[in-house]
């Protein structure tokens, strides 16, 4: 988990805007930022947008009117991964020259029946069933014709990565653990997995300092990394921010945003008392960084 070659450290702070910032990320910003700062380098805003129906411009003007109530000052225009889908497009048909992924066409639903069916079927990280990858040992006619007609009835499927034939080039412990997974989809020419490490290499990205729950998808981007021919950034992971129960905020839970503290009268020193702030934890990375 080296770092590529940089003059000094950039760091990114790369949040989607599909809702409201909450306390999580307003942890991980200015942690980035204090980073930046102390290291004397750039922090990078990336919009991470690949969900054209749910990321919005008024979600995303919002985003950044939060974080600019928060300090966060960052180097150069933001960039949106909207904008760069020919580029995830590129990446994927190599992957697809080398042979190295493959058309699923499973529903959820079916994936979880296929599962079922089977005692101890293995689960991702995440909790969510492998993928059976049966597609995998079709004949290339057979594969061919069934995108075409998938295609033709507006049918979903996916592009996911041949695990066992990708950690056969490169082994990366850990990876495995997430089976076949999705690289991009009929109507996305990317997923995270695979936008993430080549915006990360477009941006050159040092050093990714983001929150526990991505520490076990790591092994997969850098596994994507070696695949792809890109520099490999350090890793570090941070705490989460959890609510009353002990759960990681989040979105989807409906976590309090940030726009809504600020209209509540809370301050930006509510906020760092909220998110339990001290510049402790930043020096412990900064010890990290040699």
């Amino acid at each position: 988990m080296t770092p590529h070659a940089a003059l000094k450290p950039t760091f990114r702070f790369a949040p989607s805007p599909n809702g409201a910032l909450h306390l999580g990320h307003a942890y991980s910003a200015l942690l980035n930022h204090a980073l930046a700062q102390k290291t004397l380098s750039d922090l990078i805003i990336r919009i991470e947008d690949i969900d054209t129906t749910r990321c919005t411009p008024a979600l995303e003007a919002a985003m950044f009117h939060d974080l600019k109530w928060l300090g966060i000052e960052w180097q150069k225009p933001a960039m949106r991964q909207s904008e760069h889908f020919d580029v995830y497009q590129k990446a994927l048909e190599q992957l697809k020259q080398q042979g190295l992924i493959y058309p699923a066409f499973l529903s959820r639903g079916e994936i979880k029946k296929h599962a079922s069916a089977t005692h101890n079927w293995p689960q991702d990280p995440d909790g969510a069933p492998l993928y059976p990858g049966l597609e995998k040992y079709w004949s290339q006619s057979k594969r061919t014709q069934t995108i075409a007609h998938a295609i033709e009835n507006n049918a979903p499927f996916a592009w996911r990565l041949d695990m066992e034939k990708a950690l056969s080039l490169f082994p990366m412990p850990g990876a495995e653990d997430w089976g076949d997974v999705v690289l991009a989809r009929k109507d996305t020419p990317t997923s995270y997995h695979l936008a993430v490490v080549l915006d990360d290499a477009a941006q050159n990205i040092s050093h990714i300092v983001r929150g526990l729950d991505l520490e076990a998808a790591t092994p997969v981007h850098i596994l994507l990394q070696r695949l792809l021919n890109l520099p490999t950034p350090a890793y570090f992971h941070h705490r989460l921010i959890t609510d009353d129960k002990g759960d990681k905020l989040s979105k989807s839970n409906k976590a309090t945003g940030l726009k809504h503290l600020r209209d509540e009268g809370a301050s930006l020193e509510d906020i760092l008392k909220l998110i339990s702030w001290n510049n402790t934890e930043v020096e412990e990375l900064l010890s990290q960084f040699t």
